[in-house]
């Protein structure tokens, strides 16, 4: 049940299929997509050659630590929609450079890191010397960013006031960034269709945009504008003085009153009088100004597009969903049901770039998984050390962004029940997290503890045996089901290039009593070289007929002129790991109510009470042995 069913995290597979008893799963295999490689100006490039066009986002980071929260969920379910890059603003006031939740560094990583997102860093020379600067940009650096939006920035008060030692104009900071580190970045610098509000004429702010682009910056975003003449004498004014970079329209679909006053304000724009007679009369109902702003954006974008000057448009999105999403979809750009290089979320961290292979343990919290291997030497090489390694990393801070739920505590409370009366409560809940019906209190369930995420497409082609299972008190938790060469361009299991074809062993992890693991055993007998097994309680207490310490590869993919691709594994080493992870993710879930209650109380019973384990469980077929077990991907 994970938007990227089955695995997450790891390393490099092998075309063997199996490792070596060292816990070895290595893969001479390039990656599949080597695109993933290029350079944000490279993907440009090609993709203007190719006439295809592309969409950016503006975010800005937040003020408190649940929107930040808030903000890596909206990264996740907007960068579904395919954007070529995000960016994301610096602000001065709110320690951008820091480590802290909420900073503009932290924002930007994460995005890159556990979204993979090609992600773009504002940097100002607002109240910044050269060596805090010089340190930033080493930082984002270290972190993984490739791209700077290189700024003056806006004063903090009435008047731009100089700092001492520092940078007063963007083009200086282009120079410094090229100077200090080279060619290691793509820069952006800003453009302004009607001339910057601050400049002697338009000519002049021409020639200082030549300048910013002379250099060294790569391609050029506009400030926002209301019409498309605009952004056309723009255009060509740019071309007579030879300036010949890309430049990317940027877009602001109106969406409230206050907020249009606001930015006007900031950008010292005006406001075309066609657009004021409209908003004017309707200025306290933000719901019909929003429906007109899309209306408006989407016949620009249009008339922008229609040109064939444009090779793709920058929306400023103010940290909001909608109105951006709704203006993609009309023009055709929103991409609907991606296209996915390998079956679980791929990192656009440069460190990670080589990784093509992940314990399937991990399907419901990559971030988590990417977060615990940071520091991680072998999962390139497709290695898992032990997981007692301080290699490992404990999550700490990081439990924002990929432990608390995003559903707020009342809302918790209706989905999971307020009162314990019996186990078939628990089974319950799982039993409405997978049919997606409404529970006796009129609310459907959309998280469970161990996973925040919806149910994946996949989970419809075995949803009757998955709720058979859990009525009976199979808690499952993450799955896939058996496939057997269906085409990489499957809607639904498909992955990795056009013209292969993919393969996934049945896959099932569960909770489960005592009571019933006593009864899976005499069963599993009969399918000893059949099913493999791995069974484990919270004490470690472990069953198992795997081979110890060797992975087994539970999904490949057979593609045109290239090795077998083996992305995601059971490995015996991670999973006793996950057995402690999967506790401690019960035990400390938030808001303590009924399913973290009886998770947490279950997971060691009294010897004489057949209670709930805490019990990982997974069966691992091979596609022709013609067993199907049920299963369902959710973790």
């Amino acid at each position: 049940m994970v938007n990227e069913p089955r695995g997450n995290g790891g390393p490099n597979p092998r075309s063997e299929g199996i490792g070596s008893s060292k816990g070895i799963s290595g893969c001479s295999s390039p990656g599949l997509d080597p695109k993933r490689h290029e350079r944000l100006r490279e993907k440009m490039k090609r993709r203007m050659e190719s006439g295809d066009k592309w969409f950016s986002l503006e975010f800005f980071p937040p003020r408190n630590t649940q929107g930040a929260g808030s903000l890596i969920s909206e990264f996740d379910q907007m960068g579904a929609g395919g954007p070529l890059f995000i960016d994301v603003t610096w602000r001065p006031t709110g320690d951008p450079g820091s480590d802290k939740e909420t900073s503009s560094m932290t924002i930007a990583s994460t995005a890159v890191h556990y979204c993979g997102l090609e992600t773009m860093l504002h940097m100002t020379c607002c109240c910044q010397s050269q060596e805090e600067i010089t340190g930033h940009l080493r930082k984002a650096k270290q972190l993984g960013l490739k791209n700077i939006l290189a700024l003056r920035g806006d004063p903090l008060g009435d008047h731009w006031e100089e700092e001492e030692g520092g940078f007063h104009y963007a083009v200086d900071l282009v120079k410094h960034i090229r100077k200090e580190f080279g060619d290691y970045f793509d820069i952006c610098v800003a453009g302004y269709p009607a001339g910057h509000p601050d400049a002697e004429s338009f000519a002049a702010d021409l020639k200082y945009l030549k300048e910013k682009v002379l250099a060294g910056a790569d391609f050029i975003i506009t400030q926002l504008f209301f019409e498309a003449d605009t952004f056309f004498r723009f255009l060509k004014a740019c071309s007579e003085i030879g300036i010949t970079c890309p430049i990317l329209p940027g877009i602001f679909p109106i969406q409230g009153y206050h907020s249009l006053q606001q930015l006007v304000k900031l950008s010292k724009l005006e406001v075309p009088q066609r657009i004021k007679d409209v908003i004017e009369p309707i200025k306290g109902d933000d719901e019909a100004i929003c429906n007109y702003g899309i209306e408006l954006a989407v016949g620009l974008c249009r008339e922008l597009l229609a040109s064939g000057l444009v090779p793709g448009l920058h929306f400023y999105t103010l940290n909001r969903r909608m109105a951006t999403t709704e203006v993609l979809k009309r023009l055709g750009m929103w991409a609907e049901g991606p296209r996915r290089p390998l079956p679980w979320a791929v990192s656009a961290h440069p460190k990670r770039w080589e990784e093509s292979v992940r314990p399937i343990f991990w399907a419901s919290r990559p971030k988590s998984y990417i977060y615990r291997t940071q520091e991680w030497d072998e999962f390139p090489s497709g290695r898992w050390g032990s997981s007692s390694s301080p290699a490992f990393g404990e999550l700490k801070d990081y439990h924002l962004f990929y432990l608390r739920s995003k559903a707020p505590r009342g809302q918790l409370l209706k989905m999971w029940g307020e009162e314990l009366t019996s186990e078939e409560s628990v089974f319950d809940v799982f039993v409405h997290y997978l049919s997606g019906e409404p529970n006796q209190n009129g609310c459907r369930v959309t998280c469970l503890p161990w996973n925040d995420e919806p149910l994946a497409a996949e989970t419809s082609l075995m949803k009757e045996e998955l709720l058979r299972a859990n009525r009976r008190g199979i808690l499952t938790i993450n799955s896939q089901p058996n496939v057997n060469g269906k085409p990489s361009s499957d809607p639904v299991v498909g992955w990795g290039p056009s013209g292969g074809y993919v393969f996934q062993k049945a896959y099932l992890e569960f909770f489960t009593s005592r009571k019933t693991v006593e009864a899976l055993l005499q069963v599993l007998k009969k399918y000893e070289s059949r099913v493999t097994y791995h069974i484990v309680d919270v004490k470690g207490e472990n069953i198992t007929n795997a081979p110890e310490l060797q992975p087994n590869a539970v999904t490949w993919g057979i593609f045109p002129g290239r090795e077998i691709i083996q992305p995601t594994v059971v490995d015996p080493v991670s999973f006793m790991f996950w057995k402690t992870h999967f506790t401690m993710r019960g035990r400390q879930a938030s808001p303590p109510c009924t399913l973290t209650s009886l998770a947490s109380a279950s997971c060691v019973p009294p010897s004489s009470s057949p209670g709930l384990v805490l019990l990982g469980t997974r069966l691992h077929l091979s596609p022709c042995a013609g067993l199907r077990s049920p299963t369902y991907n959710d973790s």
